[in-house]
């Protein structure tokens, strides 16, 4: 049977809900690491996804459902604490006294520069878990990026932070280097060589092209990279049948999060996660191609399994027959342990 090097996924990536006070800064703890990707939402009010990291910096705030620049704000995002973060006023959920989510992820708690590519980059690269921060500056001409990952990205994310308006770049490795979608928008699998010059990532670096999406001249840009890692995380893709009776995805994990997309056609991005549904069937999602509050929809719904997720709709964002969906899984339990103990076993 095979192990995982990861018996508490907790440790690497965790969603934490919290209230906003609507006043003054607020520590948010209890996330179990110092995060250095923060990704917030507000459920109750139609406020935008705000995404931060800790290789921008405080204080710099991107959002996932608009193809806005960086903006700065002195409220946001003001420091990133040993078991979590402070926010300021600013911060999109501390809006009314709102109900907020955070899903956070562990880089190295620091950075590196990186010189595998054609361009030098800024890491952040935790290799345990396989996730990285990589901010660069474009030159125009297809090029090279190291990660750091020292394996190889299932996805890579992308996004312009200056010098103009471009949406979201999403790299999986389901759909191929000739392929991208946009996390800000719901249109199917898009091609052109421009995004990733129709070059697959390798252990050490990945791909651009000329698009201002992902590499114009003298602009900064910021990526995120995911590697799979057993037990941890899986990146993959699965066909619709139609049915309510839908596909079963093994991932070899319970999932504590799950972001879906039909690659097919036109639709939105879902986001499940276990603290926001804390039992089955998963009704509460909320879309990072949009600032919409929390959605409780059981005509769209999906189960966290022991070891995987199951599809139970017929819904054209969920299970058109024929349709390919890809999706990003992150563990709350793998199935054993590096002992062949029960990861979860007290």
């Amino acid at each position: 049977m095979a192990y995982t090097t990861i018996n508490k996924p907790s440790d690497y990536f965790n969603t934490k809900l919290y209230t906003g006070t609507g006043s003054g800064n607020q520590s948010v703890t209890g996330v179990g690491f110092q995060p250095d990707w923060v990704w917030t939402k507000n459920r109750a009010s139609a406020y935008g996804h705000n995404i931060y990291d800790a290789v921008r910096g405080t204080g710099k705030y991107l959002a996932s459902n608009s193809d806005a620049v960086e903006q700065t704000s002195a409220t946001s995002i003001i420091s990133y604490d040993s078991d979590g973060f402070t926010v300021g006023t600013g911060d999109n959920v501390q809006y009314e006294s709102a109900n907020g989510v955070s899903w956070n992820w562990l880089g190295a708690n620091g950075t590196a520069s990186n010189t595998d590519g054609s361009i030098t980059s800024t890491v952040s690269a935790n290799t345990t878990s396989g996730f990285s921060i990589v901010s660069y500056t474009g030159t125009g001409s297809a090029a090279t990026i190291g990660h750091g990952l020292s394996a190889t990205p299932k996805v890579v994310i992308v996004k312009r932070r200056t010098g103009g308006t471009n949406n979201w770049r999403v790299q999986h490795e389901s759909l191929g280097a000739t392929k991208a979608l946009d996390l800000d928008g719901t249109a199917a699998a898009n091609t052109a060589t421009g995004n990733w010059n129709d070059t697959a990532p390798t252990s050490s670096v990945f791909s651009v092209g000329t698009f201002s999406a992902t590499n114009n001249n003298t602009d900064t840009y910021i990526a995120y990279c995911f590697a799979e890692k057993k037990g941890y995380s899986k990146f993959g893709s699965y066909t619709g049948n139609g049915s309510t009776d839908g596909t079963f995805v093994y991932t070899g994990f319970k999932p504590a999060m799950v972001i879906l997309k039909n690659a097919s056609s036109v639709n939105d991005w879902h986001i499940y996660d276990n603290k926001r549904n804390t039992f089955n069937p998963k009704s509460k999602y909320l879309r990072p191609n949009g600032n919409i509050a929390e959605v409780t929809d059981t005509t769209k719904i999906t189960d966290f399994l022991s070891n995987g997720f199951k599809i139970r709709t017929t819904d054209g964002s969920h299970n058109t027959s024929g349709n390919t969906y890809i999706y990003m899984a992150f563990a709350e339990a793998p199935i054993v342990g590096t002992n062949n103990v029960p990861a979860n076993a007290r």
